[in-house]
């Protein structure tokens, strides 16, 4: 009976102390998760000064920092090879929205190419992702069941 009693605080103990490192686990997520909005929210109240499609390219860098702080929050909560891959992934969409937005002052030939230039390095970027995806060991079972994410 003793030892039932003993076996039942000593669960009881880890299960309370569990608890408290989830709780305090979530404060951190939540605060980190705050910080990034307000940085946003800071960093598109900078772009509201601006006119034309300066204020557009200060708006895309804005939104594709936010994107990328997240996707970093969310490997650093939970560190697999598919939140590994979402950051690099959310890296390579904001560059490309910014690289497409600034091709938005250009005009003519000049402008096509900026184009073609931005979507061939988002595309070369995306490559070398899939590939260094691929050389990393397998993660079945790791709870990495994700599949990348194309544009």
């Amino acid at each position: 009976m003793k030892l039932q009693l003993i076996s039942m605080a000593v669960a009881l103990a880890f299960a309370a102390g569990a608890q408290a490192q989830d709780t305090s686990k979530r404060q951190v997520k939540n605060a980190d998760q705050d910080r990034i909005e307000a940085e946003y929210k800071a960093a598109k109240e900078r772009c509201d000064p601006m006119q034309g499609n300066a204020k557009d390219i200060c708006q895309k860098e804005a939104k594709g920092k936010e994107n990328v702080a997240k996707a970093e929050l969310d490997a650093k909560t939970k560190p697999t090879a598919a939140n590994q891959r979402k950051v690099k992934e959310a890296r390579a969409a904001a560059e490309y929205d910014v690289a497409k937005e600034r091709c938005e002052d250009q005009k003519g030939n000049d402008k096509d190419v900026c184009e073609k230039d931005a979507k061939a390095k988002f595309e070369r970027a995306k490559a070398d992702i899939k590939r260094a995806d691929a050389r990393q060991p397998s993660t079945a079972g790791a709870g990495s069941t994700t599949k990348p994410v194309t544009k």
